[in-house]
């Protein structure tokens, strides 16, 4: 039975947050393969107004489009820019569309890094030593504006940190102009100090980017009621 479009996005969720926990609870994403498959479906039902293959394993492709398109999703957790997405060749032949997904743990969203007809799909391809087609992690990402490209809508200063929120929601934390990682471990030392509860109404930690909004609210907060700006601050001071 076909899912309806509330029904796909209260999926989507209830898939989210399981990953979310299992996260928590230290398992590792290469071991959520199938959660991050079923996430990585719906969100491209999602996307393209359509429905899951009606077949269980359905041959070559997941998701059929609003369009009637043939989708191949595949969707990965991998932070770095290392690694890969296989097809068989064989199953591409029943496809018409490639929607390549990555499911960022670190902001908890699912980032689309490459959707494209199967003609284009195919002309970024190579083949491995096991006859399968592969597209290199590496050069989806370089599709991605680079972060340095990317506007801010929000900067503070705290004890000789820069956290910057960009147009993308991106949160990112720069000291002496370089960049600071893991940003999420940064924010939290911060969160500490200014009081910022790690975790939300429902007891789950917050992610980076609802971290780094808090921080800056927190620190435009503390320069309004201080002669001081945050900047001054900032340079004047060693934190933490």
């Amino acid at each position: 039975m076909a899912l309806t479009q509330m029904q796909i996005i209260q999926s989507l969720g209830d898939a989210m947050a399981w990953f979310e926990r299992e996260l928590q609870w230290g398992v590792p994403p290469t071991e959520l393969r199938h959660l991050c498959g079923r996430i990585g479906e719906l969100y491209a039902a999602l996307i393209t107004n359509g429905q899951m293959a009606v077949s269980v394993n359905q041959k070559g492709y997941d998701v059929v489009s609003a369009q009637g398109e043939r989708v191949s999703v595949k969707t990965t957790a991998q932070m770095s820019h290392t690694g890969h997405v296989s097809f068989n060749p064989r199953s591409l032949l029943e496809v018409d569309r490639v929607i390549i997904l990555r499911i960022n743990t670190e902001d908890m969203e699912v980032e689309t890094l490459l959707d494209a007809p199967i003609d284009t799909a195919l002309t970024m391809m190579c083949a491995d030593f096991q006859g399968r087609r592969k597209i290199s992690l590496s050069r989806l990402f370089k599709k991605i504006k680079p972060l340095s490209e990317l506007v801010a809508i929000n900067r503070v200063f705290y004890y000789g940190y820069e956290i910057k929120e960009l147009e993308s929601g991106t949160i990112v934390v720069l000291r002496d102009g370089a960049l600071v990682t893991p940003t999420k471990v940064a924010l939290r030392e911060m969160a500490v100090a200014l009081n910022i509860q790690l975790v939300n109404s429902n007891g789950n930690k917050l992610n980076t980017r609802q971290l780094g909004s808090l921080v800056i609210q927190s620190v435009k907060a503390i320069a309004g009621d201080s002669p001081s700006s945050p900047e001054s601050l900032g340079r004047k001071a060693s934190w933490p």
